[in-house]
This record gives C-alpha cells, structure tokens and sequence, in this order.
C-alpha cells in the first residue's frame, strides 16, 4: 500500500538493473539520480513510491551461470545480492527492490502475454532463410558473400526457425501522436527527436518477444518450448511491481500510483522505453507513464575501462577512497543535462579539495569554531545589517528559487550548483564582513552577532537544500548547528534561525584534503597488474603476424572511401544473428545505423560511447534482415580477434580520418 493517502502520489523508477554482473559507477548513478529526484519530490509534499531492481533473465545469464557451475537461479540470487548491496550503501531511499524472478511478476507476464496473443498482437511466426549453424543465424540469398555466411565465410543451408512477433505497426501512427501531443513525454527532447527521426517514422517493424534458443525465461505458458523475450519481460516490472493485474484485478496501490510519473533510465535504452514500452501498454489498454527521462552516461576519462589502467570504477571502491555524501555529490554534480559527464581518479580528488572541503566543509567549520570563539557558542541576531548583509539575503533567496526551478526540469546538476553557489557567497560574506576584525573591537559585537547569526541561516538554509542529494552530509551540518532541517516551504525567508540557539562545541571535519598524488599511488597498486599478467603483455607487445598482401590500387581507387570518426551511442544485438551487432553511431550532425560482426568480442553494453574509426560511404547493405549504412574498422590477430580501431586521442564525432 501506498504510505500516506492524504498527499498527491509521485511515482518514479529506474531501469532494473541486468543481473549478469557487479555494476559499475556508471550503472550506479542512476540509482543516485534516481534517489535524488525521490527525496526532493518528498520534501515537496509527495508521496513517493521509488521502485528500481533486477532483470534476471536471458542467455547471457544462462551463460554465466553454467560457466560458474551453478544455477541460473542461484546466479541471479547472488548477483541481485550484490547491487542491492550496492544501491544500499549509495544510501538510495528506494521503497521497492523488484526482481524479475518474484513469481507474481512471472505469472503476470504470462498472463500478458496470453491476452497480447488472444487479441491478435501476438502471432507465431518463424524465421526463414538460410542458416548457418555456426552462427545460429539466417541470411537471405542476397545477403550471403559468394554463397556462403556473410559473417564467418561458412556453408548455409535452408532452414526455419519459429518465434512469436508483436505487430508494432499496429500502433505506430498512436503513438506519434501521442509523442507530437504530449511534449514532456520524452525528455531531453534531444531523445525525442532521435526516436521519431530514426526509428518512427521511417516505420516500424514487428517485434521477435520470444526465444527457443535458450531456456532461462519466463515459458510462455500456452507454448512452453518458447521462452519471453527480455523486453516483454522487463519492462512489465514498471506495472507488475505495484501490483497490476492482467485479469483486471489490480491493486489499490497499482491504481494510485499509475501512471507513473518518471521513468528514469540510460539513454542507450531510450528506443525500448519510448516505442516498445509504450505500445505494450497501448495494446494493453494501459495509460501511458508521464514522462521517460534518458540520463546521459558517466564515462571514464581515460578511454576504454581497464583494470591495469586503474579506470574500472566501482561505488564501493570510490566510497572507500572518498566516502558515500563525496561519491554522490561527484555524479550528480559532474552530469550535465544531455551530454555525457566524465569521471577520474583526478578530477574526484578536485572536486574533494575545493568543493566540498574548501567551499563547504571550510565554511562550517569556520563559522562554528567563530561562534565557540566569540561568543561560547551562542548564535544570536544583533540586527545590526549593511549591505553586505542585504545582498547575501538576495543571493541566497535567489539560489532557493533556482534550485525548485532546476528540479522542476530534472536539472539536477544544475540544482547542486546553485546550492554550491549559497556556500561559496556565504565564504565571500566572511571576506567582506571580517569577523576576526570586528571582534577586537567591543562597540562592534552586534554587528559580529550579527554576521555570524546571518552565516548560520545561509548555512541551515544550503544545508536543508542539500539533503536531496548529500542527505549524511545535510545532517551532520544540521546537527552541528543545533537546528532541524528547514522545509521548503519555508525556503522564501531569511532569518528563521532561533537567535540565541547555541551551536555544538567542537565542530568536526565533514571532508579532509586528499593528496592527489598518494591517491594515484594507492590506485597503482590497487591495479596493478600481477607479474604473470605483465610478462604477458609484454609478450603481447612482441607479437606480430603477416597476412597475405592484396593487389596494390592507384591513390584514387583509396581517396573514394571516406573515412570519419563515430560515436556509439547505442548498441544492441540483432535478433535473426549469433554475430552480429547494431550500432547507432553518431557522424557529425548524422546517426548512421551500423551493423557489424562483432559480437563473440563487444557487449552491447561495451560498444556504446566508444569513439571508433567508420567508412561512411559504403552502399547500404542488409544483414540479416537489417540495414547496414557503413563500416566499423577493427583490426584481427592470427587467432581471429578483434579489436575496434579507436582515435589515439579524443576527436570529436565527424573528425575526418585521412
């Protein structure tokens, strides 16, 4: 049930987190983002039902499993375990941890399944073409190379595979209108005109929502040698985890809480969220949710995560380094709005120093130790004011606006600038005010309360401001001056401090100064690679190998290809191949959709933000059923591995190779 009935509902959620591994900082912003958004919708007087958790099916996890020895159940178990642990020591007020595998959710997405197939959303029908087994993938006639599999170059023979389809152009033309009709519905609108331009209305095709390859799977229950397809599956956890039912006998709390008002996911799932979430909904006579949100991602500053790099990052290893309130302030003040955000080892050990032990945690500490000094500690209002008193009132009202009105919009970033910009103003009023000045002189001591008095207030007001997103840190400050957290509707006035409350004795250190070069150091060794690893790379380094040399060709025959640099900002596997990967990669202006033979070495998940190396103006080519408009360069080992050829330094999407 939900908690309080008596205020206005606010539901958010996050993506359900793919259960195959520990995840990294990136994947745990979104948690942290998520948590943020929850805790302010609170302080507004909402009540807030925050649901996130894990997606536990699939042949990926079926893989993983059988290679650790154990069952895909226990799998899940233990890796849903670890990122509850993970959202748990973020400190993410979340109200529900759901899970693919709770059976209430298993028998409803089989109950939707059913009545998507009753009403004739869902029809069976098969893949057909020539196969290749190695591959496990069909291919028309003019897709093969010289007869044979145009991924491995093998022999193909005529076969057939069945799958059950949803007829996703049934909706299409709704679902448009729907996007054109409601504005905020994808956010940014950078996100909304990709999902129209490229793959709306150019039209849509039918939706393979079952497998037989691999049986980790919800079973479809009239057809059970068929196993649901992740994003049927998944995505339902939205609705299932509040207790919808396909029957029509859905909770009061499903019928308090939806539509939801946020869902609030990675911009590389924004296609699923946007399209496929919401004609499953339409077909299922659902209203739609509020409002789809794709966060940009937070990548490594160095390029390609690697371990003897010291670039993969995780929560708990940052958390140990930098503490919880420092780790969240990081990803939530160093995302902007649309474009991705980047993390290092460097760039935390900054901000550590000079946001939050110099601009926050000096300013507290200071102003509390004055307090003890001049006056034992008691803070009272000598209202004795100039102008510098009235323009830190200003600053500090106005920051208070701007952070309602940046949250009002998801600007998140944003927000935690402007409560930055109260403390940093409140350092500059001791500059402007001197208080060590003014207390050697006694005909100035209420002009000295005065000032501390204000310093308090503007520090009680950023620190109430900050609990949304620093929440340990907010209390500590809060608890150091000896007051509750300010609500915020109490936010439009200056000067609600008690005047004669008296602050704690000895105020302590909320962020110590950090050395950057013994973190760098601590981090060498925390990664360094072991000696049997650093013989081998060196032995890698000797490696070479000669190929077969191709015919030579006049400069002109080379100056027709065009070669540029792209960035990946989506990825997924293609359904109809074992090999084969789609990429959207963003060209300059343009995002050319290609598909590449790739997938025994990247990860959907790796590929995307990559900046790579793409022949542009190739004819476009279908590839087992899907338009490819170009060509990702990789260079290949004598044991037949790949290697995605990358920018030796960072180059903007567009930059031309020559």
């Amino acid at each position: 049930m939900c908690k309080d009935s008596n205020k206005k509902p606010y539901y958010i959620t996050t993506a359900i987190a793919y259960a195959s591994g520990k995840p990294h900082i990136g994947n745990t912003y979104e948690a942290v983002l998520a948590d943020a958004i929850a805790r302010y919708k609170r302080a507004e007087g909402y009540d807030v039902f925050f649901q996130t958790g894990t997606d536990e099916h699939g042949q990926k996890i079926e893989e993983k499993a059988k290679a650790a020895g154990v069952s895909p159940k226990e799998f899940v178990d233990s890796a849903a375990d670890g990122i509850k642990g993970i959202w748990d020591l973020m400190n993410t007020s979340y109200d529900k941890f759901m899970r693919t595998t709770d059976e209430y959710h298993e028998k409803q997405v089989q109950k939707i399944f059913k009545k998507l197939y009753d009403q004739g959303d869902i029809y069976k029908g098969h893949y057909e073409g020539l196969y290749c087994t190695p591959c496990e993938s069909f291919f028309t006639e003019s897709q093969l190379v010289d007869g044979k599999c145009p991924d491995c170059g093998g022999e193909v023979q005529p076969a057939k595979e069945e799958a059950y389809f949803f007829r996703m152009s049934k909706y299409a033309d709704r679902l448009i209108a729907h996007i054109n009709e409601n504005p905020e519905f994808i956010q940014p609108v950078s996100r909304k005109n990709e999902m129209m331009n490229n793959f709306l209305l150019p039209g849509l095709q039918d939706l393979c929502v079952s497998r037989t390859t691999f049986t980790w799977g919800i079973p479809v229950s009239f057809d059970p040698k068929h196993v649901t397809y992740v994003w049927l599956d998944a995505l339902t956890n939205y609705i299932t985890g509040i207790g919808y039912d396909c029957d029509g006998n859905s909770s009061e709390q499903y019928q308090k809480l939806w539509p939801a008002d946020l869902h609030l996911i990675g911009k590389d799932i924004i296609r699923f969220h946007t399209i496929y979430w919401p004609i499953f909904l339409m077909a299922l006579e659902v209203p739609l949710p509020k409002q789809v949100f794709g966060h940009p991602w937070l990548l490594q500053g160095d390029g390609k995560m690697s371990k003897s790099k010291g670039n993969v990052l995780y929560a708990d290893t940052l958390v140990d380094f930098f503490g919880v309130d420092a780790v969240r302030y990081f990803v939530l003040h160093e995302m902007p709005f649309e474009n991705d955000g980047v993390i290092s080892w460097e760039l935390m050990v900054e901000r550590m120093n000079s946001d939050l032990a110099n601009i926050l945690g000096n300013l507290v500490n200071r102003t509390i130790s004055m307090s003890n000094k001049y006056f034992e500690g008691v803070v009272n209002n000598g209202n004795d004011t100039d102008a510098f008193d009235e323009d830190l009132k200003a600053v500090v009202l106005e920051e208070v606006k701007k952070v309602q009105e940046k949250m009002e919009k998801l600007r998140v970033a944003d927000a935690m600038t402007s409560i930055f910009n109260i403390f940093r103003r409140s350092n500059k009023y001791i500059d402007e005010t001197a208080p060590w000045t003014l207390a050697k002189d006694e005909s100035k001591k209420a002009r000295l309360e005065t000032v501390l008095y204000h310093l308090t207030e503007a520090i009680t007001i950023g620190a109430s401001l900050l609990d949304s997103f620093m929440p340990e840190t907010s209390k500590k400050i809060l608890t150091q001056l000896c007051t509750e957290k300010r609500e915020l509707s109490q936010m439009n006035e200056f000067g609600l401090y008690p005047s004669g409350n008296k602050v704690t004795g000895q105020p302590e250190i909320l962020f110590a100064r950090m050395d950057i070069k013994e973190v760098l150091e601590k981090v060498e060794v925390m990664f360094a690679p072991s000696v049997d690893a650093a013989e081998a790379e060196k032995e890698e380094a000797l490696d070479v190998i000669d190929i077969e040399p191709k015919a030579e060709i006049e400069y002109d025959d080379f100056a027709k290809l065009q070669f540029q640099v792209g960035e990946i900002i989506a990825c997924e596997a293609v359904a109809k191949s074992k090999k084969l990967l789609c990429s959207q990669v963003r060209i300059g202006s343009q995002v050319k959709q290609i598909v590449s033979g790739i997938k025994a070495h990247y990860s959907p998940e790796e590929m995307v933000g990559k900046k790579v190396m793409v022949v542009v103006n190739l004819k476009p080519a279908k590839l087992a059923g899907v338009v490819s408009e170009g060509m990702l360069l990789c260079a290949e080992d004598a044991e037949g591995n790949l290697s995605l050829m990358v920018p030796e330094k960072s180059m903007p999407a567009g930059a031309e190779i020559c």
